[in-house]
């Protein structure tokens, strides 16, 4: 059982960061039923662009998980007028690194794309909407850090306000740009493409506003980073960005393992992954929340504080992700059918999508130890966790069961969920040695 005053301080935080994905939620579902209008090679073209561009954008989303930790650690130890100087690193460090990046990337978006996927069309449409995509990096990057600052000092409601604003712009776009409608050009996968960068700049604009006006106390934007905090940020986050990065090259390797089963396959694995990263997004959530906790309760020098508000904060977590299993488990065709319009291809996907339903619960603890491993500044062995498990466990067997052995896309789903739960055991196992309790953070 969690106490309420325990509970309490948990869902302070993380309730408006649920709030404000589901409105993340919505927008991924309309998104993938927008551009599944148009049929399943968009669907799985569209799948595999936005996974390439996951890994463009992961190194600068790994800033997040340093900005979080030491301005959380600051906010414990009283440090106030100088909390959010490693944000200003962060944002800085993104906004220089991004412009190059998005122009290599976007010169060479089709040959990458050839590379993981030989279907003419699948190519096509992904390098229309992967050209899209790239310019909203830096974008992305800010938000994520936004995101991290803004849970470090309990205010999450902006994060909430902003992502509701975000998304109902992203669906707009999407409407107008993928269809044509309004007197808007007709653009297809890129309109979807456009729509999601438009949309992510106006977030980072009212990052910018809202930050400013309301938390000045904590230094944004007052002063630039010190030399020693953008020195601390970096070493932090280059862990948690590498892991970020391998990640979503795992998630991108995936995809061609699918595809060398077929097209149908590729994309009952985009709405797959599509719904598994709606659902698990309230463990991430729960995540940040215990994040920030524990950094505050390590500022204040109290480890047992610290060591309890993982454990505190998954088993609300399990609780609450349970729930969004349920219509996973006993409704797994009438989900699928939102998104596939081919009967083979929803029969493909139904096995593994109660597979999710099951997963998704374990995840919610894995999820929740890594987030308080990161918040204690241990950003180094959750990037060697994630990268064992994932690219040498995983991956390897994927394409042994799948395109190798035939067994198909149940087969890799089901590989899939036992990682996660080899996962859960390997981080349960570093938080309760305490090693992380004796990482210094500036």
């Amino acid at each position: 059982m969690v106490s309420r005053d325990r509970s309490s301080q948990i869902f302070q935080i993380a309730l408006p960061i649920i709030g404000g994905m589901v409105s993340q939620n919505i927008l991924n579902l309309v998104d993938a039923a927008m551009v599944g209008q148009l049929g399943s090679t968009p669907l799985a073209a569209v799948g595999l662009a936005s996974f390439i561009n996951f890994v463009a954008a992961a190194m600068f989303m790994g800033m997040a998980a340093g900005v979080q930790a030491m301005v959380a650690r600051r906010v414990g130890e009283g440090r106030t007028s100088d909390a959010a100087n490693p944000l200003n690193g962060a944002l800085l460090t993104i906004f220089v690194a991004a412009i190059p990046l998005t122009v290599i990337l976007t010169h060479y978006s089709r040959d990458i794309l050839t590379l993981v996927n030989d279907d003419p069309l699948v190519v096509e449409h992904g390098t229309a909407y992967l050209d899209a995509r790239l310019i909203g990096i830096m974008a992305v990057g800010m938000n994520f850090s936004f995101r991290g600052y803004l849970s470090a000092i309990k205010m999450t409601q902006f994060y909430f306000k902003t992502l509701i604003i975000m998304h109902s712009l992203n669906i707009l776009l999407n409407y107008l740009l993928i269809f044509g409608n309004w007197g808007f050009p007709e653009l297809g996968t890129q309109g979807a493409g456009l729509g999601t960068s438009l949309s992510m700049f106006g977030g980072t604009l009212l990052y910018f506003f809202l930050t400013v006006r309301y938390t000045s106390k904590y230094g944004f934007g007052l002063h630039l980073p010190h030399k020693e905090t953008l020195v601390q940020v970096i070493r932090i986050s280059v862990p948690s960005s590498l892991q970020q990065l391998f990640f979503a090259l795992g998630f991108t390797t995936l995809f061609w393992i699918v595809g060398q089963i077929g097209t149908a396959e590729l994309a009952a694995a985009n709405v797959l992954t599509t719904l598994t990263l709606v659902a698990i997004l309230p463990s991430i959530a729960f995540g940040m929340s215990s994040a920030t906790l524990v950094g505050q309760a390590l500022g204040r020098e109290d480890v047992e504080d610290a060591y309890h508000w993982a454990w505190d904060t998954s088993k609300i977590a399990m609780l609450s992700v349970s729930l969004i299993s349920i219509p996973m488990l006993l409704f797994p065709e009438t989900l699928l059918s939102i998104f596939l319009h081919e009967p083979h291809v929803i029969e493909i996907g139904k096995l593994p999508l109660q597979l999710v339903g099951i997963a998704i619960v374990i995840d919610a603890v894995n999820l929740v130890l890594m987030s308080s491993l990161q918040g204690a500044g241990a950003t180094k062995i959750t990037m060697i966790v994630g990268i064992v498990c994932q690219w040498l466990i995983f991956l390897p067997l994927a394409w042994i069961i799948g395109p190798y052995l035939g067994m198909g896309l149940t087969a890799i789903w089901l590989t899939q969920g036992l990682y996660r739960l080899f996962q859960v055991f390997w981080f349960a196992s570093i938080w309760r040695k305490k090693d992380w309790a004796s990482i210094k953070l500036g």
